[in-house]
């Protein structure tokens, strides 16, 4: 049950990476409508470092390995959450349970939020393009959205 063709997993792990992204960067992108001025430049480019730094220092490398890991599967049909492995299960739910208590809380101030999130969120839904990427890279077919020119030059 809720098993889905291993070579089909990258495309999930990205589905899921993209939306979970998302979900970050509206919140961060919400908080910034709380900001003007000179405040929200300063916040603009403090988005920017933590969306550099998620991005190569965490994400580019876990999306590697990942990635890695989920092609060695050699059965045909996998199970549809081994997108994640158990470590990677426990610093999601560390990473998601940390951001909500400290937003409940009311400890962390609103810019706060708006420049780490909207950071944060980014480099995640850049990570799930990454995987999807991957996934097309490595799939059959080819990705519908590249025109049939490409798709012929790959197959020579």
């Amino acid at each position: 049950m809720l098993k889905v063709s291993t070579d089909k997993l990258l495309l999930v792990a990205g589905i899921v990476w993209l939306v979970a992204g998302a979900n970050v960067a509206i919140i961060g992108i919400t908080a910034y409508l709380h900001e003007a001025g000179w405040i929200l430049w300063v916040l603009v480019a403090g988005t920017l470092a933590v969306f550099v730094l998620f991005h190569i220092f965490v994400f580019t490398k876990m999306v590697g390995r990942h990635a890695q890991r989920i092609r060695g599967y050699e059965e045909d049909r996998t199970h549809v959450l081994k997108f994640f492995d158990k470590k990677g299960y426990v610093v999601m739910a560390v990473m998601m349970g940390g951001g909500m208590a400290l937003r409940a809380s009311g400890i962390v101030p609103e810019w706060f939020v708006a420049f780490f999130y909207t950071g944060l969120g980014l480099a995640l839904a850049v990570a799930g393009a990454s995987f999807m990427l991957r996934y097309f890279r490595s799939a059959k077919a080819p990705c519908p959205a590249l025109p049939k020119t490409y798709a012929r030059r790959k197959d020579r």
